[in-house]
C-alpha cells in the first residue's frame, strides 16, 4: 500500500512549505499552532463559566474578536483540527494506531509535566515550531534562527534528562 511506503524528508518540506505559502496567501498571517490551542483553552474556560476579558492574552481587539466570532470562524483552529485527523487518518490508513498500556505512574507524571511546559513554553516564546520556528524562519525573521538554536540545545539536555530519569 502507497501508505507504507517511507516518503523522503524533501517531500515533506515541499509539502510543508506548499501549506505555508497558501495558509499566509489566504489569511494574510504564517502558520501558527499555539495561538488557536490557547483559544481551546479560552474558550473551554468560558463554558464552564469562566472568563478571559481581565487576561492580558485576550485584551487586544484581534484576540477579542477572535474569541467571540467562535471556534468554526477561526481559521488556526480548523487547520489545527485538520492536523489532528489527518494524522490519525493517515496511522490508521497505514495500520500503525496503536493504543498503548502506561506502564508506570513515573511515566504519566512525566508526560504531564513535559506537556505542561512545552504549552507554557509556547506561549512564553509566542510560538511553537510552528509559529516561532518555521513561520519566523520563512518569514525571513531573526527569531526563526534564535528560536531554532535554543531549540536544539534544549532538545539536547532534555533528551540527557528523559535518558537518565525515564528509561
Amino acid at each position: 500500500m502507497w501508505f507504507k511506503v517511507a516518503y523522503p524528508y524533501v517531500v515533506g518540506a515541499i509539502l510543508l512549505s506548499i501549506f505555508q505559502i497558501f495558509t499566509l496567501a489566504s489569511t494574510g498571517n504564517p502558520w501558527g499552532v499555539s495561538g488557536p490551542l490557547a483559544n481551546w483553552g479560552a474558550w473551554i474556560y468560558q463554558a464552564f463559566g469562566g472568563s478571559v476579558d481581565k487576561w492580558y492574552y485576550f485584551s487586544s481587539e484581534g484576540a477579542r474578536a477572535t474569541l467571540e466570532n467562535g471556534f468554526l470562524n477561526d481559521g488556526g483552529s480548523i487547520r489545527n483540527v485538520g492536523v489532528i485527523a489527518g494524522a490519525l487518518l493517515a496511522t490508521l490508513i497505514a495500520s500503525e494506531f496503536k493504543i498503548k498500556k502506561i506502564k508506570t505512574k513515573k511515566q504519566v507524571v512525566a508526560a504531564i509535566l513535559g506537556g505542561f511546559m512545552m504549552g507554557y513554553g509556547a506561549r512564553l516564546g509566542f510560538g511553537c515550531n510552528i509559529g516561532a520556528l518555521y513561520s519566523g524562519i520563512a518569514s525571513f525573521s531573526l527569531s526563526g534562527w534564535v528560536f531554532g538554536v535554543f531549540l536544539f540545545i534544549g532538545a539536547f539536555f532534555g533528551s540527557k534528562l528523559l535518558v537518565k530519569y525515564f528509561m
